[in-house]
Formats: structure tokens, sequence, C-alpha cells
């Protein structure tokens, strides 16, 4: 099987590495070749347009930063519609808004092939080690195709039904893991002002009722200081932003939500589109005068559990 990956940022880069790892013919494009190098050193081919690319291989993946990014690759003249054909399938690993996947979802299955949303979910040090998970909406027999590779890419996938279903449910839960983010850098500002010890302080989160995958992970590099989780504040807005959208549309009156929105925007002004998402402490830092840091604790997320076979997560809807 023949796969084609387009866009080598922090996630995608990392999910290539997968697919390269496991022994697949890869072809790799980015707009900065330079980070394509490591993979065309170790054997996968470059593509020189999405067109030749979506001509010559049996799955197209695109991992890009934004709906636009991700339209300009699929509809330049170029571009990945412009190769594709009957039996192909386009898998868009993006974290995307919904109304945009099935917009283009819609062109891909007018030549013949066929459209998957299959974004990420874990952090880039599980999408290093395959142990991501993975959401994927499209029509079943597509999924049942793209498995194999699913299941190389991430360790937990989830057929989540019709294609844009999973773009929904990404943003949901990436909205979920900021107000966790947020709630968490306002606990321990408050634990540091209050004169608890943090490393103690981070043991009582995570063996109370108050832990959480954010905490275990993003925690520790608030802790040690770097804020380095691969992910930017642009990039947080833009997500939750998307959720925001799917309320909005739903007629759904959210409190919290517009209020992460705020606080982000805010942050971002402060330091930077580019600026790691879990510095927002730094507003809490600097309206205190605290620095929230903690001895033994890591510069960044490494996943220490070993690459493991992936495979799909049966939803039990009390059926039989």
């Amino acid at each position: 099987m023949k796969i084609g990956f387009i866009g080598l940022g922090n996630v995608g880069g990392k999910l290539a590495g997968s697919i390269l790892r496991n022994g697949f013919d890869l072809t790799v494009r980015d707009l900065d070749k330079s980070v394509a190098q490591p993979f065309l050193d170790q054997g996968a081919h470059w593509g020189n347009s999405p067109k030749e690319m979506a001509e010559a291989v049996d799955i197209i993946i695109t991992c890009l930063p934004s709906p636009a990014a991700s339209a300009a690759v699929m509809e330049a003249e170029d571009g990945i519609l412009a190769g594709l054909s009957e039996g192909k399938i386009w898998a868009e690993m993006s974290t995307t808004d919904q109304t945009e996947v099935t917009r283009l979802g819609a062109k891909v299955k007018a030549v013949g092939a066929e459209p998957v949303d299959c974004p990420v979910s874990g952090g880039c040090h599980r999408a290093a080690t395959g142990n991501i998970a993975i959401l994927a909406g499209c029509e079943r027999e597509t999924f049942d195709r793209l498995l194999p590779v699913l299941t190389t890419l991430g360790r937990r996938v989830l057929h989540t039904g019709e294609l844009g279903s999973a773009s929904m449910l990404k943003v949901m839960t990436n909205y979920l893991a900021t107000a966790n983010l947020v709630t968490l850098c306002e606990a321990l500002t408050t634990c540091k002002a209050i004169g608890l010890d943090l490393n103690t302080t981070y043991e009582a989160i995570k063996i109370s009722s108050g832990n959480s995958f954010v905490h275990e992970t993003e925690s520790q590099v608030i802790l040690n200081g770097s804020r380095d989780i691969n992910f930017t504040m642009d990039l947080v807005i833009k997500d939750i932003s998307l959720f925001q959208e799917l309320a909005d549309r739903a007629n759904v009156p959210l409190e919290v939500s517009p209020l992460l929105i705020d606080i982000f925007k805010d942050g971002q002004e402060r330091y930077g589109p580019r600026e790691w998402s879990p510095n927002i402490i730094r507003r809490l830092e600097d309206a205190t005068g605290l620095k929230v840091l903690a001895p033994n604790f890591p510069a960044e997320m490494v996943d220490d559990e070993p690459e493991e076979p992936g495979y799909e997560i049966i939803v039990d809807r009390g059926e039989g």
C-alpha cells in the first residue's frame, strides 16, 4: 500500500514517522522541504505536487494547521482533487471545521474517491510512538479499508459515524482540554500563593478526583518551566473557536467557552501566537509576581509506553 503524507509539522511529522517506521511505502510533502529531509534519508519519496502524490498513492493524508490550508492543498490547480480517482482515499488528519471537511468530502466523492476525517488526540509525545488516539468519520466500508493504516498511526481508533463527526468530536475534546488547562493554571498558582509545596500539590491532584490527562502531562511542563507541549496559543484559539461555532449553530448558550476564548486571545496578544499554550499561566504569574515552578519535572513529555498494535474501540450501544 502506497501512502502520501502532506504536512510534516509538530503532529504530522510524528504521524508520518510511524508510517515509515512500520514499513509502508511513503511519499511526503511540506512547504518547508528541509523538514522532509529526515524522511527522505530513511527511504521516503518526495512529492513534487499534491496532484502527483494523489495520482501515485492509494491513500493521501493531510495534516495541516487550518481549514484554509487544507482547502488550498485540495483545490489548487495542482492540488489533491486534481489527482484523485476511483478507489483512492483522502484522509484529513487536521483538526478542522466540520462544514469544511464535508464540503471537500463531497468533491472527493464526486471523482470516485472516499473521504475520511480522522483527527488525533493525546499529544505529540503519543503521536511519536504510535500510541495516540484516532477518531474517524466516514463510511464503514472505507473505515475498514483504512483501519490497518490507522492502527499503525494510533493505538485506539474509534469510528465516529459519518464524515465530519470526528472533526466535531475532536474540537469538543480540545475544548475540554483547554478548560482543564486553565483551571489547572489557577489551581497551581493559588497553591503556590498560599504556600503549598508544588511537588506535593502535583501528587495530590494526581491521586484525587481532580486528576486528568491534562494534569499528568501539561502540569509537568508547567512546573518545569519549559511549558513545551508542541502546541501553541493560536492553535488553541482555532480549535476552541471551532467548538464555539458548533454550539452557535445549534443555539446552545455556552458560558465557559467564550471566557476561554477571551483568555487565550489575551494570552496571544501578550505573548504571541506561537507561544506554547501552557504558558497561559504567565497571565497569573504576571498578575501575582509568582513563578509557578518546581524541581524534578521534565522539560518535555515523552511517551514511556511501548509502541503497541492499535485496535478499534467498539461502542456499546446496548443492542442485542
